[in-house]
């Protein structure tokens, strides 16, 4: 029987509240709608011409655009946030974040998390807990798969863990999953806005991105309640520790992301993210620069027309990357080490 009894609403879970191993089939599953789409572009800058222009989408085999692969992972993300996030203090980390199948406007997604590792702080206030959350289609299909881990609080200080496990996570994704179809044939570089293709690229080569965004209160805010992320930390100055939300790191992928297609315009496909961590925080008023290496260049089994680059993209705030800064330098706040398909010549 239903206990009538106990609160309707909910805080979110607290450190002690998660099970190693246990599932979590979120709720709230939620349809793509052009709207979303729009107001994702308008809130990052986003010009990658395969996911902004239906012509151009079909012009190269796909049905329409596809929705951003970022905004895909960020809208996954979100629908995990009350019950891994709710109340976190920090997202600290990605891996093994592996884009599977394309989303198209109008499709429907859910979200599921297995918890694959806790463990205790040194401080004893709050824990690190581990979790694999997979993207499902409306045909339960898996659209992507990543590992994230989160610094929860405890709700009872003294409270204590049994025996902490750490998962081993990949430094890398196994493979690059590519489309099925050849995307060189159509493809124009004047409309995708670069002669650069796979072939211009090497490794070791660095890219200032050059442009800046300065991150508004209003709209970080609004691109949060976008990905449907409602941890605390993003939005109750209260509960803040100094004050002031914290910046949802999601959103400063997608900012780094846009800013790369100055320089990497035809880098139109995000492939896989092998590992991401925030450095440190971003707060309404700091204004965001990145720049990009490439790590290596993977020739894809059987396909000739399109190429594969590990990039490193690094972000920072009040300071451009003209120098191209390390992560150990002041005002790093993003480092993302991801795969991207480009088409070859």
């Amino acid at each position: 029987m239903l206990d009538t009894s106990r609160p309707k609403s909910s805080i979110g879970r607290y450190f002690e509240d998660f099970n190693l191993n246990e599932t979590i089939d979120h709720p709230s599953p939620r349809t793509i709608t052009e709207g979303d789409v729009a107001l994702y572009h308008a809130l990052t800058g986003n010009r990658f011409v395969l996911q902004t222009s239906n012509q151009f989408a079909r012009d190269v085999g796909y049905q329409a655009a596809p929705v951003d692969d970022i905004f895909v992972f960020n809208a996954v993300f979100g629908l995990s946030v009350p019950d891994i996030s709710q109340n976190a203090r920090a997202n600290l980390g990605y891996a093994e974040c592996d884009f599977l199948s394309q989303l198209y406007v109008g499709e429907t997604i859910r979200a599921r998390s297995t918890v694959i590792g806790l463990r205790e702080t040194s401080s004893g206030d709050a824990g690190i807990v581990y979790v694999r959350t997979e993207g499902l289609d409306h045909r339960d299909l898996p659209l992507l798969r990543f590992c994230r881990w989160v610094l929860v609080p405890k709700r009872d200080a003294s409270a204590t863990l049994g025996t902490a496990h750490v998962p081993d996570l990949a430094p890398t994704v196994a493979s690059v999953t590519v489309p099925r179809h050849k995307i060189n044939r159509h493809w124009t570089d004047h409309f995708a806005g670069s002669p650069y293709r796979w072939d211009d690229f090497q490794p070791g080569e660095k890219i200032d991105h050059q442009h800046g965004v300065t991150v508004e209160d209003a709209e970080h805010k609004i691109a949060t309640r976008l990905y449907r992320n409602t941890a605390h930390v993003h939005f109750d100055s209260r509960r803040a520790e100094n004050g002031r939300p914290i910046v949802y790191g999601g959103h400063i992928i997608s900012i780094a992301r846009a800013l790369s297609y100055n320089g990497l315009a035809n880098a139109c496909i995000v492939a896989s993210i092998n590992a991401g961590r925030h450095v440190s925080p971003v707060y309404a008023g700091d204004t965001i620069y990145a720049w990009t290496e490439v790590v290596t260049k993977v020739e894809l089994e059987r396909r000739s027309d399109i190429g594969a680059l590990r990039l490193v993209t690094r972000a920072f705030k009040n300071r451009d990357c003209t120098s191209f800064p390390t992560d150990d330098d002041d005002g790093c706040v993003l480092t993302l080490d991801y795969s991207v398909i480009l088409p070859r010549r």
